[in-house]
Formats: C-alpha cells, structure tokens, sequence
C-alpha cells in the first residue's frame, strides 16, 4: 500500500524494530489514561496521541500518523463508526481496532464492515490488548472471543442488534451469492480465513506456498468486494459456512 510522504520519510529514517504508533480515541479520561499507562509499558508500543471524540482524532491522527488507533465507539459529537470510516478513506493501510461493550455491537458490526481490523471488549486482560495492538500492526484481524459469537449472528441476521430474533428468510443469501464467485481453491482459503488460519498454516494444509496463499488471498478479497480478513470472516459466517469459532 503507498504511504504518505511523511510516513514513507519515517520508515525510511528508522529501523525495522521502530515501536508500533499508537492513537487512543475515548470520551472517557480515565479510559484513555489507563490504556496509555499500559500501553505505553511495552518498549514495543509508542502511544503518539489521544483524543476525547471523532472530531478531535481528526487531527490528532493527520498530525501523528500512527500505525495502530484504538477507537470508541460511543463518543459524543462524532462517534468511532463516522471517524473509522472518514479515517480508513484517507489512509486504508491504518490499522483501526475498535474499543467496545455488548450493547454497542451493531455499531462494532458497522465498523467491520468499514474497513476496522478488529474490536476488543474494554475489560480485556491488559496482555491481551497489548498482544491485538501487535497483531492488527502486523496486518492481521483479531476478534475478541467473548462477543465473536454474537457479533456473528449479527452479521448472519440471526439475532438483532440487540438481542432480537431476526425473521428475514432470506438473511445470507447475498453473502451465499458473493461466496460463489470463489473458484475451489480460493473458497478452501476463504474459509481457513474465516477460521482465523494465517497465511502460513493456511499454505500448510493446502500443500502451496505462502506466495500462492496471498495471491489467492488477494483474489478473494477482489471477489468478495471486502477488504480485509475480519470482513471475510463475517461474509463467511454470514452465509452459513463458517466455523463456531474465529482464532
């Protein structure tokens, strides 16, 4: 992906080991003060900038590029799911994960959709977070374990946003559609996508390389009209082939 010129100027100007950018984006002082400490521990993680809303980020994020913005989603004045996607319009490289509570996973659904790489629940273990910071840094997706299954009948219309029994007999059947675009091979990756499999193990099972595995990657994600795994995984899951579990 072509970085903006500051960014490419800073790549160019440090090592491969540079600590990984960080953004936080909260209404919450407290929240905000709490995952800066704890972030900010690991000599592997600079938090570069915070801001209380959307409107605030703006700024924040053009002024300090980071690689990694931890975003609420309920804020005041702009919420996470406006600033996700104006922010991924500008920079689709930035790694976006998404900071959020139960009640709010219709949004988190949204942001998905939009391009975010993940979401955490707040009350994650601090190990944990730190761990999906490195881990959508490195252009991975991550899904908190605990509210994957509810996200998942979300996206697959099964339940409503906010708990309710979905009626819709025809819930899937474009993502059903969009699926069978896929040629055999990409559909086996697509699926081990969906499972949460990295490209590595993915080139493992299917006896290719990881070259190959990428370039199919890349083929699913032009068919599928998505743009990263979490999306695949939703679409998958959405049309009733994915697994019980995203790893």
């Amino acid at each position: 992906m072509e970085l903006t010129p500051a960014a490419a100027t800073r790549a160019a100007a440090t090592p491969a080991s540079a600590p990984i950018r960080v953004v936080i984006v909260d209404d919450e002082m407290l929240v905000r003060t709490g995952l800066r400490l704890l972030l900010g521990g690991d000599p592997g993680i600079e938090v570069v900038g915070e801001a209380g809303d959307g409107l605030e980020a703006e700024g924040v994020i053009e002024r300090t590029e980071p690689d990694v913005v931890l975003m609420d989603i309920r804020m005041p004045r702009c919420d996470g799911l406006v600033a996700t996607e104006r922010e991924l319009a500008r920079r689709p490289d930035l790694a976006v994960l998404v900071l959020t509570t139960f009640d709010a996973d219709d949004l988190v659904l949204a942001a998905l959709r939009h391009g975010a790489r993940g979401f955490l629940v707040k009350d994650t273990p601090p190990h944990e977070l730190v761990q999906a910071v490195r881990t959508v840094a490195a252009g991975r997706s991550i899904l908190s374990p605990s509210v994957l299954d509810r996200v998942i009948g979300v996206a697959a219309g099964r339940i409503g946003g906010h708990g309710g029994t979905a009626v819709d007999p025809a819930a899937g059947r474009d993502e059903r559609d969009r699926l069978a675009r896929l040629t055999g091979r990409e559909t086996d990756v697509a699926l081990a996508v969906a499972r949460g499999a990295t490209n590595a193990e993915i080139a493992s099972e299917l006896y290719v390389s990881v070259a190959t595995v990428k370039t199919h990657v890349g083929h699913v994600y032009e068919k599928l009209e998505v743009d990263n795994r979490v999306q695949v995984a939703l679409l998958v899951h959405a049309a009733g082939r994915g697994p019980a579990t995203i790893a």
